[in-house]
């Protein structure tokens, strides 16, 4: 029996949501999407508030699928884990994949990221002022594995 060759799936890029109070953190990741080359759209939402009606669809266009959330803790209004907490109970958008994209190195924050089912948490501080490490580990992340519709 021949091996068939591995053929490329043509495959709808995922939506990079980015959920983050700091204008600026927003920018940078943009940016680095752009120089990156990634052909992926970015969505963003200013706290968890505005992520949640974004996510569900009201008063706008609804994020297209499949998405992956970069996620701050430290927002106003709602928080990071609040926001993570409405996803996790929601049968519609509790497959969210969500990485934590964060300043806080608390073990507190960490573990209660984990235990709502993230699949990483990213210090600010690590991933360096122009977030190239973040947008290349998420390219790489996309290209790899198959997100829930």
């Amino acid at each position: 029996m021949a091996i068939q060759p591995h053929l490329p799936v043509s495959r709808v890029p995922v939506t990079l949501f980015v959920v983050d109070d700091d204008e600026i953190d927003r920018e940078t990741i943009l940016r680095s999407v752009e120089e990156r080359g990634l052909e992926n759209p970015v969505r963003t939402a200013r706290d968890g508030e505005e992520a949640l009606e974004i996510l569900k669809g009201q008063g706008g266009e609804p994020i297209r699928t499949p998405y992956l959330i970069l996620l701050d803790l430290n927002m106003p209004r709602m928080n990071g884990i609040e926001l993570l907490r409405e996803i996790r109970r929601d049968p519609a958008l509790h497959r969210a994949v969500v990485f934590v994209l964060t300043t806080s190195n608390a073990e507190t924050d960490r573990m209660a990221a984990y235990d709502l089912n993230i699949a990483g948490y990213i210090l600010k501080a690590k991933a360096g002022l122009e977030f190239e490490r973040v947008v290349a580990l998420i390219d790489q992340f996309e290209r790899s594995v198959e997100f829930p519709n």
